[in-house]
């Protein structure tokens, strides 16, 4: 054999030794290819996952919070109207008819008499006349005398002669005894 075949068998080795390497090479390079996009796909799927769920937390807090917000608005509403309400009644009640104001100062002074016997009557002005005529009239409240004009919208306030016992009977403090009874089911009348 001669030199040269010695050479070609040489290179002939050293070209399949090459190629088994360059063999051996490329499938280790696709074996980590591999196996770093399936670690890829992995984070990519965990990361996808992730944002997901965050952003189903975030639609869940909005939507918590625009229901709060939502209810926080309607209940702000209902209690303008329930406000606006009383105001109305209290106006309503200011407007009737002297003669139902009279009335009700006769009234309201035949129920105080069980609790304060002699005293001093408080109302306001446009009552006034007509508390001083039901006073001096047929003896029935002898011991009571006209008081002071005070700021409210109709009914009296009555105080002892020595001023340690006090009955408000303003229509103001009957309408805020039943606008507390009353709130709820009236609420739940008008707001269903």
């Amino acid at each position: 054999m001669g030199l040269e075949a010695v050479v070609g068998e040489i290179r002939a080795k050293g070209q399949n030794e090459a190629g088994a390497i360059r063999e051996q090479t490329r499938k280790e390079v696709e074996y980590i290819l591999s196996g770093s996009q399936e670690k890829a796909s992995k984070i990519k799927l965990a990361a996808e996952e992730s944002i997901e769920k965050q952003v189903r937390h975030i639609e869940s807090q909005e939507v918590s919070a625009a229901n709060l917000l939502v209810k926080r608005n309607l209940l702000n509403t209902q209690k303008a109207l329930l406000d606006e309400t009383y105001s109305n009644a209290l106006e309503s009640l200011k407007k009737l008819p002297d003669s139902f104001h009279k009335e009700a100062i006769r009234a309201l002074l035949s129920d105080a008499k069980q609790q304060i016997s002699e005293g001093v009557v408080h109302c306001n002005a446009r009552d006034m006349p007509s508390l001083k005529e039901t006073i001096a009239q047929k003896g029935e409240f002898p011991g009571y005398s006209p008081g002071n004009v005070m700021d409210i919208e109709g009914g009296v306030i009555i105080e002892s002669k020595d001023r340690t016992l006090q009955i408000d009977l303003s229509y103001r403090t009957f309408l805020d005894r039943v606008w507390e009874t009353g709130l709820k089911d009236a609420s739940d009348i008008l707001f269903r």
